[in-house]
């Protein structure tokens, strides 16, 4: 695939977030978007996407950087912006759609139920896979996919940033400290 990635970072209540995007969309995030994550993160999408990303000024993101100001801020609770699915495909892009669509703010799914949404129902520890490798989180809300006895699960950004962002939508009581 030949295409232009332009990229930003992006200051959130969780820390810096690396946003990138093509000409179809919104086409992966990144939590803890320091220099050296930064850098790691750009070289792995000129790879996959076969050109080297460019910095933004604004352009394609300016509409995903307001938005998660506007998420953040607690005044959005659904991403309508174009995405790019390229970085994902098969059974967890499957999951990751039904995610998007099915699982609104303020709520959380378990895998195993997850997995019955896409009819299969076995497939539990696939969806967690399917977390895992979300090119889009955040925006794709891998967050609110929890165990089925309650325990939080994993997360790619931490499982305090996920504590965190569970909390902004009203799952979870804020922090203490």
């Amino acid at each position: 695939m030949d295409t232009t990635v332009e990229w930003a970072v992006v200051e959130g209540s969780i820390g810096p977030l690396l946003l990138a995007a093509t000409d179809r969309g919104l086409v992966s995030v990144v939590f803890h978007a320091d220099e050296t994550v930064r850098e790691r993160a750009l070289d792995r999408l000129a790879g996959q996407l076969g050109a080297a990303p460019v910095e933004s000024g604004t352009g394609r993101l300016a509409e995903p950087i307001r938005r998660l100001a506007e998420y953040f801020s607690g005044d959005l609770h659904r991403f309508d912006i174009p995405l790019d699915w390229t970085l994902t495909a098969g059974f967890n892009r499957q999951v990751l759609r039904a995610l998007a669509d099915s699982v609104p703010y303020g709520t959380v799914v378990g895998y195993g139920d997850l997995a019955k949404r896409v009819g299969q129902p076995g497939a539990a520890q696939a969806v967690g896979a399917a977390m895992g490798s979300n090119p889009l989180p955040l925006v794709v809300p891998c967050h609110r996919v929890v165990e089925s006895d309650g325990g939080l699960g994993g997360f790619g950004g931490g499982l305090e940033t996920k504590r965190r962002l569970l909390a902004l939508e009203g799952v979870l009581p804020e922090p203490l400290f």
